[in-house]
């Protein structure tokens, strides 16, 4: 006997249904539209038709049992890098990942690349990779007009204007602008000042009236952290890396520092931004325990972090669930937060007529172990697995076949030999 859950209803004539596909029996938590309990999913033309307990089975095209199983938006993660490209130091392919490779395994159907490519590059990344990828791929341009490396250290890249217009001319891929990696140890001088590249950030931001995204490193008394969210950064800017080992973010009693709270008061945004060496969970789990999560959930996914402690963005999630977040937070952090971040609120939910972007995900309640870039380990609960991924109501990730027929009732087409052409 075939398991329920694998049962996959096709329906010969396609005309008399209503819909392309059923999604049965799942637990939605949709955040974005309040929706937190047993629902069905239709998709119709690549969106969202309806959402409701019961759906008739006999007027979908395909029915896939997800009972036991939780159905939310698609996930978003906002700081990833995915554009490999021969810079002034020589090919950032050693840290770009391919998106499609990274993204649909993780239930993830949007990527936003912070900053690998500024202006001088952005048509030749848009035209390689953006256009190229199923997953959608969004992204920040950075003010260095050369791109993410030594670019990023000489203020004479940096140019607000070029970057706006550039901004400006993609409105549907570039959703801000990115600032990074910028002096953090030589002396100041003339032409390197503290707050050079922050500053244009801003207000090429401000040009192009976009979020920027600000990867920072505190140099006291000249550039200390709390100037940064308090006097630099505007409401609705980003701060990525928060839980990183640079940033004072508790005191020495570990309670949460008043000048986070003060920001977060006054609109500044605080992202994950896990990535190879910017998460610590001696900043992490304090916060968490204080009331003080992140905005959203993000991994800062390059070569150096796949392979390590970030994995991809479904793991990142899990590592915020099993130091805490409730399971609802979880999925609300990566889908409605960072769609409000980075001004897209059409992604990351399931309302009818939103594109059909879907993870299927289980959510296994067991001991579990992360490891935080400090080589530190916690000893938590809860693991979260990708079973399926729908990116624009296509089935784009099911390796366990749960939307396949058992071999034996494979269709006509599955037992034709093809012939040898000669």
């Amino acid at each position: 006997m075939v398991p329920m859950q694998r049962v996959t209803t096709a329906h010969p004539d396609t005309d008399e249904a209503t819909y392309d596909l059923l999604l049965k029996g799942g637990h939605v938590i949709d955040p974005a539209n309040g929706r937190d309990g047993v629902l069905d999913v239709a998709i119709v033309g690549g969106v969202i038709a309806r959402v409701a307990p019961a759906i008739e089975s006999s007027r979908a095209g395909q029915v896939v049992d997800v009972s036991g199983l939780y159905v939310t938006p698609g996930l978003i993660d906002i700081h990833t890098h995915v554009y490999p490209h021969w810079g002034v130091e020589g090919p950032t392919w050693q840290a770009s990942v391919i998106p499609d490779a990274h993204s649909f395994r993780a239930g993830t159907t949007t990527f936003v690349d912070a900053g690998t490519s500024g202006a001088a590059h952005f048509e030749d990344f848009k035209a390689k990779f953006v256009d190229r990828s199923r997953t959608r791929v969004l992204a920040f341009v950075n003010i260095a007009a050369g791109g993410m490396g030594e670019a990023e250290q000489d203020p004479r890249q940096f140019d607000p204007r070029r970057a706006a217009e550039v901004a400006a001319a993609f409105p549907d891929v570039i959703i801000g602008i990115k600032t990074a990696h910028y002096w953090t140890r030589p002396p100041w001088d003339g032409v390197h000042t503290p707050w050079a590249s922050v500053d244009a950030a801003v207000e090429a931001g401000s040009r192009c009236d976009k979020p920027v995204m600000v990867d920072f490193w505190p140099r006291p008394p000249e550039r200390p952290y709390a100037d940064l969210i308090l006097e630099h950064m505007r409401p609705g800017d980003i701060h990525t890396h928060v839980f990183a080992r640079q940033f004072e973010i508790v005191d020495a009693k570990g309670r949460v520092r008043d000048y986070l709270w003060r920001a977060r008061e006054r609109g500044v945004l605080f992202d994950l931004g896990h990535g190879g060496g910017s998460f610590w969970f001696r900043n992490a789990i304090p916060a968490l325990r204080q009331g003080w999560p992140p905005d959203s959930i993000s991994t800062d996914l390059h070569m150096s972090s796949v392979n390590a402690a970030v994995l991809n963005t479904l793991h990142v999630a899990a590592k915020c669930l099993a130091m805490g977040m409730p399971l609802h937070e979880v999925v609300y952090r990566s889908t409605v937060t960072p769609a409000r971040a980075i001004r897209r609120p059409d992604l990351g939910t399931l309302a009818e007529g939103a594109e059909a972007d879907v993870a299927v995900l289980r959510h296994v309640d067991h001991p579990a172990s992360y490891i935080d870039c400090g080589r530190a380990r916690f000893d938590g609960r809860g693991t979260l697995e990708c079973a399926m991924t729908l990116r624009a109501g296509q089935i784009v990730w099911d390796p366990t076949g749960r939307s396949m027929p058992p071999w034996e009732h494979a269709p006509a087409p599955y037992w034709e030999i093809p012939s040898v052409q000669r």
